[in-house]
C-alpha cells in the first residue's frame, strides 16, 4: 500500500510540473486566450505526455530513495515530506526553463510579453526557493511545525501557478497582418520617390545550413574554387542567427529587416492541439517540445504569406519600380503581386495538374507553363548539368537510411536553378533571390564524416568512404555560384547568404536521438550557429568584416540600390561592405516605415 501512496504523490508532482510547462507555453504565446475552453486541450496534452513521464520519473526516484535510504518511507496519500521536494524540483526546473527561453527568444517576443514573462519567472523562482527552504526545514526538524509547513506549502504551490498567470495577463491579440498593396501604388512612400532608380542588378543566393567552418578549409585546399574566389576578393562576415533556428522565421527576418516580434513569424509553423483549437505560434525550447509534433500530439500548420506583419523586400522594391525574381523564399504562398515573378517555396514540380498558378505558388500565371517545363526537364538537358553531375554524391543506402531524402533535396536544388535561370535570363529582373536547401538536409546526416574530430567515433573506413561526401554537396552549390558569377556585369552585386550554420550534436542530444531511433543524425542548428554573408561585385571592399545579423541584409540591399531604409527596421545598412569611393557620395537615406 505504501508504494501506491508513493505513486499518488508522484502523480501530483508530475501534474504540477506539467502545469508549469503549460504556463510557459502561455507566456510564449500571449495571443492565446486563457479561457478554460482554449487551454484545457493544451493542459490535458501536456499532462498526458510530460506529466505521465515525470510522474514515472519521480516514482522511480522515490523507490530508489526507499531502497537505498537510511530509513523506510511510509508516506501518506498527500505527503508533505515528498511533495515539497518534488515541488521544489519542478518549480526550480520551470524557473530555469522560463529564464532560458526568455533569453533565447529575446528578439522573438514582443517587449511587453518579455517583461511579463520575466515577472512570471521571478515569481516561480521565489516560489522554488520557498519550497526548498520548507523541504530543508522539514527534513531537519522532522514533524515539528508540520502544520505550519503544510499551510505555507499550499500557499506557495497556489502562488507558483497564480502569479505567473497573473503576470501573463489576458490574451493580447497580435497586430493586424500586413496586407500588401498592388506594386503600382504605395500609401506610405512619397510620390516623388516613386521614380524607378537606374540600379544595377543584385543577385542573392540563399543557403540553408551552410557553414563557413566547412567552406573555408575546403576552399583553401582548392576544392571549392568559386567560394574561394569570393573569400579572396569579396567581403565576408558572419551573421548572427536567431531562435527558433528554422527557415521560416529566419528568412522572414532577412526579407523584412525586422525581428520576429515585429514581422509576426516566430516559428516554422502554427501548432494546434486539435484541429479547431486556438493555434500556438511558438513552442518552448530546451524541453523537447517539438517531440509533441513528431509523435502527433500537436498538429502542424504551415504559415502563409498572410501571416506577415511587415513589408517584405519584394514588395518594397516593387513599389519603387525595381523588378524582382524570387524562387523558394518562405512565406511567399499564396504569391503576392509584384513587379516581376515569384515561385513560392511550396511549389512542387511533382504536383498533379492544377487549375491556377495560385494553387502551386507561382506569380504571374503566364510563367506557369515555362516554370513547370523547366522544373520537370531531365537533368541531362539542363544548363550546367554536367558540372552538377560531377559533384553529385553517390548513394549511400547501407549507411544512411535517409539518403533518399538528401538526394531528393539535391534534385530539388537542380530544379530550382533551372527555374531561376529561365526566369532571370528571360525576364531581366534587377533583384533576384534563389534559395537552395540541400546543404541543410545533407549536413544533418553527413557532418560527422566531414568533421570526425568533433565526434570521435568515426572509423577510418567511414572517414575514407564518406568524409568528402558533404564537401561534394558544397561543390554542387559552388558550381551554381560559378555559373552566377559568369552572368555578373561590372555593375552587379552578388550576395551569398546563409541564414544559419550547422554544428555537431552535443553528446546528450546524440544519446537522445539514438533512443528515438535517429542514430545517424549528427548535425544541428538548434543553438542558432552563425550563418554568413559573402559579397562580391560592384563597390565591394575585400576582407573580413565584424559580425552582422540576419536583419542587416535587407537594409544593406536597399542601400546598395539607392533606396531608403525604414527607420523601424531592426537591421542596419552595412556600409562597411563597400569601398570608400562607393559610399562617399551615397549617404544612407531613411523613411519612417514601409508598413501601413
Amino acid at each position: 500500500m505504501r508504494y501506491l501512496r508513493m505513486l499518488t504523490n508522484s502523480v501530483i508532482g508530475g501534474t504540477l510540473a506539467a502545469t508549469y510547462l503549460g504556463i510557459l507555453v502561455l507566456q510564449l504565446n500571449p495571443e492565446l486566450p486563457a479561457s478554460p475552453r482554449a487551454v484545457a486541450p493544451l493542459f490535458l496534452t501536456l499532462a498526458g505526455t510530460y506529466g505521465v513521464h515525470l510522474a514515472v520519473t519521480y516514482y522511480a526516484l522515490i523507490v530508489v530513495w526507499e531502497l537505498f535510504g537510511e530509513e523506510n518511507l511510509s508516506p501518506g496519500w498527500l505527503s508533505l515530506r515528498l511533495l515539497v521536494w518534488l515541488s521544489a524540483a519542478s518549480s526550480g526546473a520551470a524557473a530555469t526553463l522560463m529564464w532560458l527561453n526568455l533569453r533565447g527568444f529575446a528578439v522573438t517576443l514582443e517587449p511587453a510579453a518579455g517583461r511579463r514573462m520575466a515577472a512570471g519567472a521571478v515569481a516561480v523562482s521565489l516560489c522554488a526557493l520557498i519550497f526548498l527552504v520548507i523541504a530543508l526545514v522539514h527534513y531537519s526538524f522532522g514533524r515539528r511545525g508540520s502544520r505550519v509547513s503544510a499551510t505555507l506549502f499550499a500557499l506557495t504551490a497556489i502562488a507558483s501557478v497564480a502569479l505567473p498567470l497573473a503576470a501573463r495577463g489576458p490574451a493580447r491579440p497580435a497586430s493586424n497582418p500586413y496586407v500588401p498593396a498592388p506594386y503600382a501604388a504605395s500609401p506610405v512612400i512619397d510620390p516623388v520617390a516613386l521614380e524607378a532608380p537606374q540600379a544595377p542588378r543584385v543577385l542573392l543566393i540563399m543557403l540553408d545550413g551552410a557553414s563557413l567552418d566547412v567552406i573555408a578549409p575546403a576552399a583553401a585546399e582548392g576544392h571549392l574554387p568559386n567560394f574561394g574566389r569570393i573569400l579572396d576578393s569579396g567581403a565576408v562576415m558572419h551573421l548572427a542567427s536567431l531562435r527558433p533556428t528554422q527557415p521560416a522565421p529566419i528568412w522572414t527576418a532577412v526579407a523584412t529587416g525586422k525581428w520576429p516580434s515585429k514581422n509576426g513569424v516566430r516559428s516554422a509553423a502554427l501548432y494546434r492541439v486539435i484541429r479547431d483549437a486556438a493555434p500556438l505560434s511558438l513552442l518552448p525550447d530546451l524541453c523537447f517540445a517539438h517531440a509533441l509534433v513528431r509523435f502527433g500530439f500537436l498538429l502542424e500548420e504551415p504559415y502563409s504569406s498572410g501571416a506577415l506583419r511587415a513589408t517584405p523586400l519584394w514588395n518594397i522594391l516593387s513599389h519603387f519600380g525595381v523588378s524582382v525574381g524570387i524562387v523558394g523564399w518562405p512565406l511567399t504562398h499564396p504569391t503576392p503581386p509584384v513587379r516581376g515573378y515569384i515561385v513560392s517555396d511550396r511549389f512542387s514540380r511533382f504536383s498533379e495538374p492544377f487549375e491556377g498558378a495560385e494553387r502551386v505558388g507561382i506569380f504571374p500565371a503566364e510563367v506557369m507553363p515555362a516554370v513547370r517545363t523547366a522544373a520537370s526537364q531531365p537533368e541531362a538537358t539542363s544548363a550546367g548539368a554536367a558540372d552538377a553531375a560531377a559533384v553529385e554524391p553517390a548513394p549511400l543506402p547501407p549507411l544512411l537510411p535517409l539518403q533518399g531524402a538528401i538526394d531528393a533535396a539535391l534534385q530539388a536544388d537542380l530544379a530550382t536553378e533551372r527555374i531561376s535561370t529561365l526566369l532571370i535570363e528571360g525576364r531581366g529582373v534587377q533583384f533576384s533571390a534563389v534559395r537552395y536547401q540541400s546543404l541543410d538536409a545533407a549536413g544533418h546526416y553527413l557532418l560527422r564524416y566531414a568533421r570526425p574530430r568533433a565526434f570521435g567515433d568515426v572509423s577510418e573506413d567511414e572517414r575514407r568512404q564518406y568524409g568528402l561526401v558533404l564537401e561534394r554537396h558544397y561543390g554542387h552549390i559552388d558550381q551554381i555560384i560559378g555559373r552566377t558569377l559568369a552572368r555578373l556585369t561590372p555593375r552587379d552585386l552578388l550576395l551569398v547568404v546563409s541564414g544559419f550554420g550547422m554544428e555537431p550534436l552535443t553528446p546528450g542530444k546524440r544519446l537522445l536521438e539514438r533512443t528515438v531511433g535517429n542514430a545517424r543524425l549528427s548535425g544541428t542548428h538548434e543553438a542558432a550557429p552563425d550563418g554568413f554573408l559573402l559579397a562580391f561585385g560592384a563597390g565591394i571592399a575585400a576582407g573580413r568584416r565584424p559580425r552582422a545579423s540576419v536583419v542587416d541584409v535587407a537594409p544593406s540591399i536597399l542601400y546598395f540600390l539607392g533606396l531608403p531604409v525604414g527607420r523601424d527596421m531592426d537591421g542596419y545598412a552595412r556600409t562597411d561592405l563597400f569601398t570608400r569611393a562607393f559610399t562617399a557620395d551615397r549617404p544612407i537615406a531613411f523613411i519612417p516605415t514601409y508598413d501601413r
